[in-house]
C-alpha cells in the first residue's frame, strides 16, 4: 500500500475517522458493479415447466395399458433432460438465480417424489425404499430453508450423480419388462448416494451456520 504523509490513525486517537488518500494521488480503478441477473430466465423456465409436467408424468402411469407406461417414460425422461439444460444454460450465459437455487432442487425432487410414490402405489418399488429418498430430499430442502438466512447450500456434485442415479434407475422401472437384477443394483447404488450425499448436506449446513456466526461476532 502506498505510505501516506500523515501521520497514521490508532484505535485510541480516532476509531472511526480514516483519513482519505491525497486527492493528487492515482486512485485505483474501481471494479464493476456485478451484472443483475433477472429471475425470469429461460433457466428458470424451464425448471418451472418441469415442475407443471409433474401431474402430466403421473396422469400417464397410472393409466392402464403398455402405451401409456411408454408415453409416462418418454414424459418422464423429457422433464429429466430439462434438469441437465437448464444448469448448464445457467452456467453458460450467466443465468444463475438465488430463486434457481432453490427452486432447481424442488423440481428435481417433485419429479423424483411422484414417480417413486406412484411406483410404490403401484405396487413396483417397496415403500421403504421411497420412504428412505423422499425422507432425505425433504430433509435437504427444510436444512436449506433453515439456513437461508446465513446463505444458499447450492447442489453438490454428489447431489448431481444422485439425481443422474435415481432417474436411471426409475427409469427402468417405468421400462416394461425390464431386468430385475439391474433395476435392483442401481436403485441400491441410488439409495447409497442418496443418503451419503444427505449427510454430505448436514455438514456444510453446519459450517454455514457457524461461519454466519462468527461473522456476526467480528
Amino acid at each position: 500500500m502506498t505510505e501516506r504523509s500523515e501521520p497514521p490513525v490508532t484505535a485510541a486517537s480516532s476509531p472511526e475517522i480514516v483519513p482519505e488518500p491525497p486527492a493528487s494521488r492515482t486512485a485505483e480503478p474501481a471494479e464493476a458493479p456485478a451484472r443483475l441477473v433477472s429471475t425470469w430466465n429461460i433457466a428458470n423456465a424451464l425448471t418451472i415447466v418441469r415442475l407443471a409436467i409433474v401431474p402430466v408424468f403421473t396422469a400417464f402411469l397410472f393409466m392402464d395399458g403398455q402405451g401409456w407406461r411408454y408415453g409416462a417414460l418418454a414424459v418422464f425422461l423429457i422433464a429429466s433432460l430439462t434438469d441437465q439444460l437448464d444448469g448448464w444454460l445457467a452456467r453458460r450465459y450467466g443465468l444463475i438465480t438465488d430463486f434457481g437455487k432453490i427452486a432447481d432442487p424442488i423440481a428435481d425432487k417433485a419429479l423424483i417424489g411422484a414417480a417413486l410414490v406412484s411406483l410404490s402405489i403401484l405396487g413396483e418399488i417397496p415403500w421403504w425404499v421411497t420412504i428412505v429418498i423422499i425422507a432425505r430430499e425433504a430433509g435437504v430442502t427444510l436444512l436449506r430453508f433453515l439456513v437461508i438466512r446465513h446463505g444458499v447450500i447450492p447442489a453438490s456434485y454428489g447431489g448431481k450423480v444422485k439425481t443422474v442415479l435415481q432417474i436411471v434407475a426409475i427409469a427402468l422401472y417405468i421400462l416394461p419388462q425390464a431386468p430385475d437384477l439391474i433395476r435392483w443394483l442401481l436403485m441400491g447404488l441410488a439409495i447409497a448416494v442418496t443418503v451419503g450425499t444427505g449427510v454430505d448436506y448436514v455438514v456444510r449446513a453446519v459450517r454455514l451456520r457457524q461461519v454466519a456466526r462468527r461473522s456476526r461476532a467480528e
